[in-house]
């Protein structure tokens, strides 16, 4: 079973792609991602692997997911 502590760079783009979000470009070592309807973009860096924690916990909070909706997600990948 996966951990929020290790979600990779690749899983973290597939599960945003999944929920409809589209890359809006990328700065430096950061990719951003938007949807229409969402308060706050998401950012996180690239060259950090695995994604942080706190990313991913900032991202579910932004997205307006639970925790298990985000890990029923990571889990069909």
């Amino acid at each position: 079973m996966k951990k929020l502590s290790n979600i990779t760079v690749k899983e973290f783009r597939e599960i945003l792609a999944r929920l409809g979000l589209q890359p809006l470009r990328t700065a430096g070592g950061h990719e951003i991602w938007m949807k229409s309807g969402l308060r706050r973009t998401i950012v996180f860096q690239t060259h950090v692997e695995p994604i942080p924690e706190f990313v991913v916990r900032n991202a579910i909070r932004d997205l307006g997911m639970t925790r298990q909706e985000f890990m029923d997600i990571l889990e069909e990948i």
